[in-house]
């Protein structure tokens, strides 16, 4: 067959029927014109047929993409469509202790509430540990207090301390008597710690109430799930022996929450714990009965630190149809050069370098800063924005002020580093605030599913 021929063979609808009514208006057939085809013609449909050529390569890549098409999401949602099902993943990254686990947590009671509640078995081992981790951390903080008070005032011989307060003989006597109460349960968290951590057990220093914890439980990439905690023997016998001695030492363990040194270090802010921590000691008596299985809250306020990265699976039923999402949750890294580093500009700077990472380019970016109602708190305390960053000025020192700030801060910031051109979505966030982060999640999917679809040619 002619190169003519050949050509005309492979145009397709109108181009075809074109090339037909050429060929029957010069009463010759394809292969006749081929015959007397000049140079100047023949390099003419050569140019066509390689317009189709190209036009069927994208056409194939088109196809291909829809099959399997992604769109990624950092603190975001990414979606793979294949023939059967249709994958989003979920990347969360961000400061340790920034909440990424809580997300992952909301996002699991938000579309597969019933996985929860099928692991709260399991979380009471973790609640436990929490909550004798605060009760170390207090006594840890208390023998400090004390060793200082005791090298400012030398007591006498007799014993008696000037004057009387937080610090004296007194209150250290009084502490002394709960710590020794206490030691059956401070020594069970070894072994709490390590069945959640498969045999290896880290357990931290009174730093850890003042800085970001180093040593902390932790769960790792390979361990089994944390809903199979409840059935395994040593988990078990772990849980259950921590739940009896709980139950002999919680009038304890209230003593010593509400003793007056305990009240004086909170005042003076040089007793530090996290939200677990403060959390389960309010309630320790629910949490010391026997039957005590972990509330939503519960779940939400426990601290179990990832190291490595650690991938969860949930089925979201959409009205547009049925996806598995895949959340990445990716441990934070402590800032051990200078713990005493400013968390905002620690901040900017993984924003910035998320940004700019081509591997990330086409990733949809929603940035979430989390952590609001203590934020809230500390300027309802009277703490001054402008004694920790410099650049926030006069500007009033009230939360809405703070938001925007903040909001117009970390936009400048990316636009500065991104070169992508994508948008970036900025949400304040509690993430123990179940409701409202919910109406969060919601605009979230809102936003992820309407690209989804504009991607899919569906709009």
């Amino acid at each position: 067959m002619s190169q003519r021929s050949r050509i005309s063979c492979r145009l397709p609808g109108r181009a075809r029927t074109a090339a037909r009514k050429q060929s029957s208006s010069t009463g010759s057939s394809c292969s006749s014109l081929s015959l007397r085809a000049d140079p100047v013609a023949t390099e003419a449909a050569q140019r066509a047929s390689d317009s189709i050529d190209e036009d069927i390569k994208k056409e194939a890549a088109r196809r291909q993409a829809a099959r399997r098409r992604e769109v990624k999401g950092v603190h975001g949602w990414s979606f793979r469509s294949s023939v059967s099902e249709d994958i989003g993943q979920v990347i969360l990254l961000g400061q340790a202790e920034s909440g990424k686990s809580t997300l992952q947590k909301q996002l699991q009671l938000y579309y597969a509430s019933h996985t929860l509640d099928a692991e709260r078995p399991s979380w009471r081992i973790v609640v436990y540990a929490n909550l004798i981790k605060a009760v170390r951390t207090v006594l840890e903080e208390l023998e400090y207090e004390f060793s200082l008070a005791r090298i400012e005032y030398p007591w006498p011989e007799h014993g008696a301390s000037p004057g009387s307060g937080p610090t004296d003989v007194g209150a250290q006597n009084e502490i002394n008597e709960l710590r020794r109460a206490l030691l059956p349960l401070i020594s069970l968290e070894g072994s709490l710690s390590s069945e959640l951590s498969d045999g290896i057990a880290f357990v931290g220093t009174r730093h850890a109430s003042l800085f970001p914890p180093r040593q902390a439980l932790f769960t790792r990439p390979g361990t089994r799930p944390l809903a199979d905690l409840h059935r395994s023997h040593g988990a078990v016998v772990a849980t259950n022996r921590a739940a009896q001695v709980l139950g002999t030492t919680v009038h304890v363990i209230e003593a010593l929450w509400r003793h007056r040194s305990v009240g004086h270090l909170l005042h003076l802010r040089k007793l530090r714990l996290d939200e677990s921590g403060t959390s389960f000691l309010n309630q320790v008596q629910r949490i010391s009965k026997p039957d005590y299985v972990p509330s939503t809250d519960d779940v939400l306020h426990v601290r179990l630190q990832t190291v490595g990265v650690i991938e969860h699976s949930i089925k979201v039923n959409i009205a547009s149809g049925v996806y598995i999402w895949k959340i990445y949750d990716v441990s934070g890294i402590y800032l051990e050069e200078d713990p005493l580093t400013n968390r905002v500009s620690d901040s900017l700077q993984l924003l910035t370098s998320v940004c700019a990472n081509p591997l990330l380019k086409n990733a949809q970016m929603i940035l979430l800063l989390n952590k609001t109602d203590i934020l809230r708190r500390k300027l309802e305390a009277g703490i001054q924005i402008r004694d920790y960053i410099t650049s926030y000025g006069a500007r009033a020192n009230n939360f809405s002020t703070a938001a925007e700030y903040f909001r117009t801060h970390f936009l400048a910031a990316y636009k500065k580093k991104d070169v992508f051109g994508r948008t970036l979505y900025i949400h304040f966030t509690s993430m123990l605030d179940v409701y409202a982060t919910q109406v969060i999640l919601a605009s979230m999917e809102d936003l992820i599913m309407r690209r989804h679809i504009a991607q899919a040619g569906l709009v």
